[in-house]
């Protein structure tokens, strides 16, 4: 075997336009000659493994020929200046890929890769159009922080964004802003008190007063984000590329889970770089296995979906690092790969635990079907009568309930990411679907397997008593023993239901809601039943709306509501599920 060795040069610096000085770490083959430049850029610090070379066997990049570079990010670890959530990395980027290129050991030929925030970081630069960036490998990442990240249809995500500006951001802030060791010390160890306190800590309001972050005296960015309300386009355009779809003219392999927080965004961003792309000829890739955030095991919360499903061995044929040494094989130095001529898109089905190739996203052959709410009025009752089914309402009673947002439903599983167990993936849902503010819809026991794969909406009729409220949605799969997984969930504001700009506050008016649960792919087998869930809340995972007109960012004040909900020849309220014919051989 021919021995192999890896040059690393720590701490190069970089400097950008505004003269403040990043530093990166290069590998790379200890070989003469020019290679192509594999670029990251994260704030986790490019000197932890478990963040710099997460998913990826990056020696295996370096023996492949390529230069492998991890760069901290503005404001994080050993670079310089001030940390401001995504904000500075559009022109950063730009700024580190044309310095890249330059290096004497680069063919000029630069690709990105990383996943989430280091993710979003390719999207970001690649707006800039840096003439030097040739294809980028962007994972479980999203388009807009008010879209999966910060906010979800409006509302406030504090599992996701308390947990990660306390548990991943904090810790350096804190390194930085204290030289003195003793100081320093003492400051982890508050923190390290916070975090073994965050469930309680989530409950905390007004949020724009969050005491951990005020008491330890870090994170402006996060103070900063709260006081820009959602229709400040100004400011939340800044860090979005829902409107720079257009310029996003590279190949770009888009890497998603069917459980991670951002799979609703990794999915548009798939379907708007090949609608950007039509005409240029730069090709866009999507696979989405049955995963979570960052957790690519075939073994996600009470689901095990066979070997096979692995990252590590995607259908017994591959792992994430062949993916890319083959993508980047191709845009970089040109090696025929068939890349061009194969099915741009794989995913896993779910409930048959099969991976399948296909020409699309969504699947033209999709027949999106409504599944009509039916009840007598008793569908949040223990032995509820709450059916779906393909047949329009007629005259059918109310389902009534009340929210107390100080007893919202618990959060238990889904496409999720904060701290604890029961976090993300799927999780049984029969303790919640007991409790009185939860709706429960579910179809006869099938007789033969119904496929759901692609978007997933709830159009819901409903009034409320309360100012301003929240409706959540959640897709089940019921098995024949009780046992109710998730697969798919969404919220829906109402002040905030068209959109980023506010409506005007309820008055008890029967309103029209779109719930969109983003996507799934899963098989319903004989004998199961699809079952949907209707409720106003998810906490964790989102904030509980105080039913006032205001919001928990910047109030503690609540009110109980009692929600109303409409489904009958005038108020059809149903689920859109994206059936697939049985006939696909």
């Amino acid at each position: 075997m021919k021995q192999f060795q890896i040059i690393v040069e720590k701490n190069v610096p970089c400097e950008m336009r505004d003269g403040v000085i990043l530093f990166a770490d290069v590998y790379r083959p200890n070989e003469k000659g020019t290679f192509p430049i594999l670029l990251t850029r994260l704030p986790y610090s490019k000197d932890l493994p478990h963040y710099s070379h997460r998913y990826l066997d990056t020696n295996r990049l370096v023996e492949n020929g390529f230069v492998v570079i991890f760069q901290d990010v503005r404001g994080r670890f050993q670079s310089e200046g001030d940390f401001q959530s995504f904000r500075q990395e559009a022109e950063d980027g730009y700024d580190t890929i044309e310095w890249a290129a330059a290096l004497p050991y680069s063919t000029g030929k630069v690709g990105m890769f990383g996943m989430s925030y280091y993710g979003y970081t390719q999207l970001l630069a690649a707006t800039k159009k840096p003439p030097h960036l040739a294809a980028i490998f962007p994972a479980m990442t999203l388009n807009d922080q008010r879209n999966g990240a910060s906010f979800r249809n409006g509302v406030y995500q504090p599992g996701f964004t308390e947990t990660w500006s306390l548990e991943s951001i904090a810790p350096d802030l804190l390194r930085r802003k204290y030289e003195n060791p003793q100081e320093r010390s003492n400051a982890l160890r508050k923190l390290a008190n916070q975090l073994n306190r965050i469930d309680e800590l989530y409950h905390f309001a007004p949020i724009n007063q969050w005491s951990p972050l005020k008491e330890l005296d870090i994170a402006d960015y996060f103070f900063e984000e709260l006081s820009h309300p959602l229709e400040d386009e100004a400011y939340w355009r800044k860090s979005s590329i829902t409107d720079k779809y257009e310029y996003l003219t590279l190949p770009a392999f888009h890497l998603g889970g069917w459980y991670d927080c951002f799979i609703g965004p990794t999915l548009t961003n798939y379907q708007e770089m090949t609608k950007a792309n039509i005409h240029t000829g730069q090709h866009q890739k999507l696979m989405v296995g049955p995963w979570g955030h960052g957790d690519f095991s075939s073994v996600q919360g009470e689901g095990s979906f066979g070997v096979h499903a692995s990252g590590d061995w995607i259908d017994l044929e591959q792992n994430i690092t062949d993916l890319h040494i083959r993508w980047f094989n191709h845009w970089l130095k040109g090696m025929a790969t068939g890349l061009e001529t194969e099915p741009p898109v794989k995913i896993f089905l779910m409930g048959i635990n099969q991976w399948r190739d296909e020409w699309e996203w969504p699947l033209e052959r999709t027949k999106f079907t409504n599944f009509y709410l039916h009840s007598t009025g008793k569908a949040n009752t223990k032995n509820g009568d709450g059916q779906l089914s393909i047949h329009h309402p007629v005259d059918e009673e109310v389902d009534t309930f009340i929210y107390d947002p100080k007893n919202p439903v618990p959060t238990k599983g889904g496409s999720t990411l904060f701290a604890g167990p029961l976090t993300m993936g799927p999780f049984d849902q029969r303790a919640i679907e007991v409790r009185e503010d939860v709706l429960v819809y579910s179809t006869q026991p099938l007789t033969e397997a119904i496929e759901v794969t692609g978007p997933v909406k709830v159009k819901l009729w409903a009034s409320s008593d309360a100012r301003d409220t929240d409706f959540t949605a959640k897709l089940v799969d019921t098995r024949p023993d009780g046992k109710a997984l998730i697969l798919a969930e969404g919220i829906v504001n109402a002040k905030y239901r068209n959109g980023d700009q506010p409506e005007k506050e309820l008055d008890g008016e029967i309103v029209e809601y779109g719930i969109d649960l983003w996507a799934t792919c899963n098989v319903f087998l004989p004998g199961h039943q699809i079952t949907l869930e209707i409720s106003s809340s998810s906490f964790p995972h989102y904030m509980p709306n105080p039913n006032t007109g205001k919001s928990l960012i910047d109030s503690n004040q609540t009110v109980a509501a009692r929600q109303t909900i409409y489904h009958n020849e005038q108020y059809p309220s149903h689920i859109i599920l994206p059936v697939i014919p049985s006939d696909k051989k």
